[in-house]
C-alpha cells in the first residue's frame, strides 16, 4: 500500500521509484549531499530538491531528520538522537552509535579544529557567496597544534587520508591532492560544518581548553570528550565524542 502511494506521488514529480531507492541509498550511504562536490552530486543533490518533502516523510518514519541549507545548497541526515541545529530535540536516544560517523581521535581533533577556524573566520566575514572560508595547510596545522598540543601526521600518506576523510564528511573541498604536500596549499571548509559541530558543542569545547595538559596534548578536562554525542554526527573510536 505504501509503495503503490509512494509510487503515484513520485509520478507527479516526473520521478520513478527507483530514482527515489537511488537518492535514499546515497545520502543514507553518505549522509550528506552538497550541490557543489561534484556533477554526481548536484544530480542527487537536484533529485531531492525535487522530493524533498516525500524523503523527509519517508526518512521520519524512522526517526531521522534532515537539515537542509536551501542557500549552500546541501542537506545532512541526522540519526535518531541527533541534535539537529534548529529544530527541537526529541527525545530518541541512539543505543549505539547506530549512523553515527565513527572518527578516530586524530580525525575528531581535526574536525573541532576547522569548526574552530570556521567560526573564527566567519566573525571576520571573511566567507566566500557558497559559505565557505578559505584555510591554509601551514594555518590549519599551526592552529591544530596551538589548540590541542598535537601536529598533524607527518607522515604525508596518513595526512592525505586524514584529509580524505574529511572531504568524505564534505566538510572541507580541495582540488589536487598532491598539493595537500605543500603547506602554502588551501582548503575550503564549507558551512556544513556548522551542522557537524553545533554552536552549543563548539562552546563546550572552548570552555575545556583553559589548562593544556602537555604530557598528553589536551586539556585536564579533555576537551574532546566535553562534545555531547548529541551535538553532531560522529563519535570516536575510543567512545569519546
Amino acid at each position: 500500500m505504501l509503495k503503490a502511494w509512494l509510487g503515484e506521488q513520485l509520478k507527479h514529480k516526473h520521478l520513478s521509484a527507483d530514482d527515489f531507492t537511488e537518492l535514499l541509498i546515497r545520502l543514507l550511504d553518505y549522509g550528506v549531499l552538497c550541490r557543489d562536490e561534484s556533477a554526481v552530486e548536484q544530480k542527487f543533490y537536484d533529485r531531492f530538491v525535487q522530493c524533498e518533502a516525500l524523503v523527509e516523510d519517508y526518512l521520519g518514519m524512522l526517526a531521522l531528520r534532515l537539515d537542509h541549507n536551501r542557500r549552500f545548497g546541501f542537506v545532512r541526515v541526522f540519526p535518531p538522537g541527533a541534535q539537529v541545529p534548529g529544530m527541537q530535540d526529541e527525545d530518541q536516544q541512539p543505543f549505539n552509535g547506530g549512523m553515527r560517523a565513527r572518527l578516530n581521535q586524530t580525525e575528531v581533533a581535526l574536525v573541532l579544529v576547522l569548526r574552530i577556524e570556521y567560526a573564527k573566520q566567519l566573525r571576520e566575514g571573511r566567507v566566500d557567496e557558497h559559505g565557505c572560508v578559505l584555510v591554509s595547510m601551514e594555518s590549519l596545522g599551526i592552529a591544530f597544534h596551538n589548540l590541542l598540543k598535537r601536529s598533524l601526521p607527518e607522515n604525508m600518506t596518513e595526512r592525505r587520508m586524514l584529509l580524505r576523510r574529511m572531504r568524505q564528511l564534505r566538510l572541507v573541498q580541495y582540488q589536487h591532492e598532491d598539493d595537500l604536500d605543500n603547506g602554502e596549499a588551501w582548503l575550503r571548509i564549507r558551512p556544513a560544518i556548522t551542522s557537524f559541530v553545533t554552536d552549543e558543542a563548539l562552546n563546550g569545547l572552548l570552555e575545556g581548553t583553559a589548562a593544556i595538559d602537555n604530557s598528553n596534548g589536551f586539556s585536564e578536562n579533555r576537551p574532546h570528550e566535553k562534545i555531547d554525542e548529541r551535538s553532531s554526527l560522529f563519535e570516536s573510536d575510543n567512545g569519546c565524542t
